[in-house]
């Protein structure tokens, strides 16, 4: 039976990984991390620098431009709880959507004093309901500076950046976790809009040496924005992968990246997507026609891809949604593979991992 037409179960992408491959800091230049070409099996071993050598004239890459902020917040309810935030969204009337961990959930029009409140150089929140309704997992606050700063502004200020669960540093209200070396490295160097709480972690491994021989070799760049949300790290729990609610995250294709697909198109080129949020951004488009909005899709294995024809992506945790769709566009089969070479061949996994370059199967 081919991987298209079996059912597929939770199971089927789970997998041994041991902890010791999951990298814990950045190498310490982007571009000398570990690249698997997994275009054909059996899979190659080689260095990301070596990513233009295998492209072409007129192949386009297409990029998420989002910008990490700085969503993790800690504070107090007016009771001396304390409390913490990951804010998920920022809307308008300096009101944000964020997730929160506390002893006791306050109820509606309770003040929050964070990073010690208006009166010790702080700033206050207003909770005002649950969010997207009053049944939702999330809650919608309105923030107040002492200067009438944006949420983008106060969270800049006092924020701390918001790093994956499995990369291992003192996050605490009492302690510092913003290590330079993350708040320079945990951000793509071509990161222009503010909004996401993960970085679309493929595109780290580029650096201004990598962009400018891709540029020389004429390879074509893009952009377009996808806001990644704290969803992405959210393990899928049904074994049913059809039971799974996927999280939804905002993303935007502006007009010139729709002009550079058609004459990539029109040249015979190939579109590159650098990172998952960025398949699910030109597919979303592809499938639902929207260029801007919110995006739910779930890609799993029998997905027909309608405009990626190559990605580069890092490797994903054990029964994620990112597995499955990786999994959708190379193929089940050719996609257990390389991970089992991976983890053989002791490359580093996940957000400051190595990353592969995979080719759509057909």
């Amino acid at each position: 039976m081919s991987s298209c037409s079996r059912e597929f179960t939770l199971s089927d992408f789970d997998f041994d990984l041991p902890e010791s491959l999951i990298a814990q800091h950045p190498t310490a230049v982007r571009s000398a991390s570990r690249l698997l070409d997994g275009r054909s099996l059996p899979a190659t071993d080689r260095i990301f620098r070596e990513l233009p050598d295998l492209l072409q004239p007129g192949d386009l890459l297409v990029f998420n431009d989002t910008k990490v902020i700085k969503a993790r917040v800690f504070g107090e309810k007016a009771s001396g709880g304390k409390i913490e935030l990951l804010v998920e969204r920022v809307l308008q009337n300096n009101e944000v959507v964020a997730h929160m961990r506390v002893s006791k959930k306050p109820l509606p029009g309770a003040k929050i004093h964070l990073c010690g409140g208006l009166k010790n150089g702080g700033f206050e929140a207003t909770l005002l309901g649950r969010w997207p309704d009053e049944n939702g997992p999330l809650f919608q606050l309105s923030f107040k500076g002492n200067q009438g700063e944006s949420p983008y502004e106060l969270l800049e200020q006092f924020g701390h950046l918001p790093l994956p669960p499995y990369i291992e540093r003192q996050q605490n209200a009492d302690h510092d976790p913003d290590e330079k070396e993350d708040s320079e490295r945990y951000q793509t160097v071509f990161a222009a809009h503010p909004g996401a709480v993960a970085a679309p972690t493929a595109a780290l491994h580029f650096d201004e040496t990598v962009l400018a021989a891709l540029q020389a070799k004429g390879v074509e760049r893009a952009s377009v924005t996808l806001h990644v949300g704290a969803g992405t790290f959210q393990p899928v729990k049904t074994e049913n992968l059809a039971d799974h609610t996927m999280h939804s995250e905002w993303y935007d294709i502006p007009l010139p990246t729709l002009a550079a697909m058609e004459r990539c198109r029109q040249r015979g080129g190939r579109i590159i997507a650098v990172g998952t949020t960025t398949v699910r951004t030109l597919e979303s488009w592809a499938k639902y026609g929207n260029i801007s909005g919110d995006t739910s899709i779930f890609i799993t294995p029998g997905f027909q891809y309608q405009v990626v024809d190559l990605l580069i992506t890092n490797f994903h945790l054990p029964k994620s949604t990112l597995m499955m769709l990786v999994s959708a566009f190379a193929g089940y089969e050719h996609i257990m593979g390389m991970y089992q070479h991976a983890i053989a061949q002791h490359y580093r996994f996940f957000s400051y991992g190595d990353s592969m370059l995979l080719e759509r199967h057909r």
